[in-house]
């Protein structure tokens, strides 16, 4: 079950030509490949284009239509080498995930797939996840693309722009035998807009036809002697016909070319933020209508050298807006204009930001420094001081000389807000329990990995050591197999685990006799990228094969201690199993197969049918958890060892006691971890569950009637004792 449904915006995909397409950037795409004639479509989904995938999910029916294969991949190198069709074929295909973890995933794939070239057109959209809103390590795909002569397209964030980059796309990679990639950044795959629509057209070469009948070019396989001349033939023929393709289709393009003598080449990507940047400063207009000359660089690699000279003529300065280091492009104009005896300045990270995203800010920051150097603006004023007119009467409390106190920076005053486990998630109570183990057995070192289990290394938890990628976690502690008084944990999700973890990690832990405990935390979903079936999903799948138990794939490949808890909620029967794995006499790598669905997901399922009961009239019963405050102590270790977000703290009702008591918000969702921690701790039994009923029937007011006369009748006669007593 994705985390949203797109089952009303793919009828948009079946709009013919010259009608009106509406919608965001991740759909656009999909329209893009169904006008293109691809034949076959895969990726592994990941933030910022986990969209496409749940699109293409969604879509099947009418990408079935125009016989259309689409796959939901294992992994990105499985994506990756899916592109191996068109090596030898002219079939269109193209691959989806997120970059850089997804490109390094499939690095090998692409890299030979780059080597031996393509027939067909072979398009590879990365999702760019960089900048401050990036869950992932600042790195970019500019280095891969250039690495392995993959053609960079990175086009203006709008919907028609990224609907002819597609489709150019395609036509690129054929005319030059190479595969290219398209880089999405994550405003260009949720910007919404229009363009004008084309048909939808089924391959011209289907395949069908490439199965009946095979083709084979031992030019392109990558074994020597081939391999030896593709780097020639990258240089020699596809890069000349890159560009000459790139220079006749105009993919580049100028805007205000000869309106001055100064001018700024940007990355296609930036432009909207940019031109953001120059209305500011008046000197574009909301339209994009701008005063200064812009080379837009749709594809960022190869860079075209004769058209950067051509906007550099004539320039006394040029301000390169290129986000991320290292300055790739940058490097490239400046060995282009000097080469060419060229004596234009030439600006970039001398007046932006050398490293992390170029947000509005940023360019507006930059950009203002260019126009003032080139004489385009005027320099702001210096404002002058201002004193600040303190009463006397206030003195006193300031301080000596009256000089008001120095206001605090935004880090020291306001807290800062990590990201935590949902409200209920299942992955909570097991670091709960692997903290109530570390109070008998002492610190263990663990292994963490990519995947919603990686919020453990946060406050309240603070348990992880390390994460090296996605189904790496028990990987990341190989090294720790020794024969010490402890074992190391590693710590991985169930899409981590099919992702490449079984092969890895547990395989690999079998093969090397370690004797490591891995946890694997199976919620049903690959919920770290949307909530999307795997191999191990509960859920019936009408078009995938679920319902295969990880504990069987583990126990397939060599490991004879493995343990499933049905239900991480049990506390208790959590620490109990953690401990047993950590101190059993038995040798061999240990698995312990944590389940329990995501509770996100869960929500998403069942909240739209409750209201719909309720609303129909249903009874209707949700559970709730509280606490008793006049039975909290105040010691608060419950939130301590939870950190449920749905756990506060309240005054303190009694008038002797000062501590505050816990309190437990509306927004639970009575997964009951706060009282299993409590018990399992043998902590304080304050907490309490309670129903609540909607729509309740006859009987239930009733008894709720009975219950409210009773209570009240012996809180009266609390209150005459008490009032016997009061002296």
């Amino acid at each position: 079950m994705a985390e949203r449904s797109f089952v009303e915006e793919v009828k948009k995909l079946r709009l013919s030509g010259g009608e009106v397409f509406r919608g965001e950037g991740i759909l656009a795409v999909t329209k893009a490949l169904l006008e293109s004639g691809v034949s076959y479509v895969a990726g592994y989904q990941g933030a910022p284009i986990s969209h496409l995938m749940d699109v293409l999910a969604d879509a099947q029916d009418i990408l079935a239509e125009h016989g259309i294969r689409f796959e939901n991949s294992a992994s990105e190198a499985t994506a990756a080498a899916t592109l191996a069709a068109s090596v030898n074929y002219p079939l269109r295909g193209a691959v989806t995930f997120k970059a850089t973890v997804g490109t390094n995933v499939a690095s090998d794939a692409l890299a030979n797939l780059a080597s031996g070239g393509v027939t067909g057109g072979a398009l590879v959209i990365v999702g760019e996840d960089y900048g401050e809103g990036s869950s992932i390590m600042q790195e970019r795909s500019h280095a891969f693309a250039m690495k392995s002569q993959i053609w960079l397209l990175d086009p203006r964030p709008n919907l028609p722009c990224i609907v002819e980059a597609v489709k150019q796309g395609f036509e690129l990679s054929e005319a030059s035998h190479t595969p290219v990639m398209l880089q999405l950044r994550i405003r260009a795959c949720h910007v919404h807009g229009q363009f004008v629509a084309g048909d939808n057209r089924r391959a011209s070469f289907t395949l069908k036809e490439a199965l009946e009948n095979p083709q084979r070019d031992v030019s392109r396989i990558v074994l020597p002697p081939a391999s030896f001349l593709h780097e020639q033939e990258k240089v020699r023929d596809r890069w000349p016909a890159a560009v000459k393709f790139i220079e006749e289709r105009g993919l580049n393009e100028f805007f205000s070319e000869d309106a001055d003598d100064i001018g700024i080449i940007v990355q296609g990507g930036s432009y909207n933020t940019l031109v953001r940047a120059l209305e500011r400063l008046d000197l574009a207009d909301v339209y994009g209508n701008t005063k200064i000359p812009l080379y837009v660089m749709n594809v960022a690699y190869p860079v075209i050298e004769s058209e950067v000279l051509r906007f550099c003529a004539g320039k006394r300065a040029v301000l390169v807006v290129e986000e991320g280091q290292p300055n790739f492009i940058e490097q490239n104009l400046a060995t282009i204009l000097r080469q060419a005896g060229s004596t234009t300045a030439l600006h970039g990270k001398d007046m932006l930001p050398v490293a992390g995203e170029y947000t509005a800010a940023e360019l507006l920051k930059g950009a203002r420094s260019f126009g003032e150097r080139y004489g385009r603006l005027q320099p702001l004023p210096v404002p002058a001081p201002v004193r600040k007119v303190i009463p006397l009467t206030a003195v006193a409390d300031i301080g000596v000389d009256g000089a008001p106190e120095p206001v605090k920076a935004l880090a020291e005053s306001v807290h800062a807000r990590p990201p935590g486990f949902c409200t209920g998630c299942p992955e909570r109570p097991i670091f709960s329990a692997m903290k109530l183990v570390e109070r008998e057995l002492g610190p263990h070192h663990v292994s963490a990995d990519i995947g919603c289990h990686l919020f453990s290394i946060l406050p309240p938890f603070d348990i992880g050591n390390t994460t090296m990628g996605y189904g790496l976690g028990a990987a990341g502690a190989a090294a720790l197999n020794t024969q010490a008084g402890k074992r190391a944990i590693s710590v991985m999700g169930d899409g981590g685990f099919w992702h490449n973890g079984l092969t890895s990690g547990i395989a690999n832990a079998v093969f090397n006799e370690s004797d490591n405990l891995t946890i694997v935390v199976d919620n049903n979903y690959t919920s770290a990228t949307g909530g999307q079936d795997i191999l191990s999903s509960k859920a019936v799948n009408a078009t995938r094969s679920t319902g295969h138990e990880i504990e069987r794939a583990v126990r397939g490949v060599g490991v004879k201690w493995v343990k499933t808890m049905r239900r991480t909620y049990d506390v208790a029967g959590m620490r109990d199993a953690l401990k047993d794995a950590l101190t059993t006499k038995q040798k061999g790598p240990k698995v312990l197969v944590a389940q329990s669905e995501c509770m996100l997901n869960r929500q998403r399922r069942e909240k739209p049918l409750v209201r719909k009961a309720i609303a129909d009239g249903k009874r209707m019963v949700r559970e709730k958890f509280g606490v008793d405050s006049d039975t909290c102590t105040g010691d608060h270790s419950c939130i301590r060892l939870s950190g449920c977000p749905s756990l506060s703290i309240k005054p303190n009702p009694d008038p002797l006691r000062t501590d505050p008591v816990a309190h437990v918000l509306d927004s639970c969702v009575g997964c009951g971890v706060c009282g299993e921690v409590s018990h399992a701790a043998v902590l304080c039994p304050s907490f309490y569950k309670a129903q609540i009923v909607s729509n309740p029937s006859r009987w239930d007011r009733l008894r709720d009637g009975l219950r409210q006369r009773v209570i009240g009748w012996l809180q009266k006669g609390e209150a005459k004792r008490r009032a016997e007593y009061a002296f």
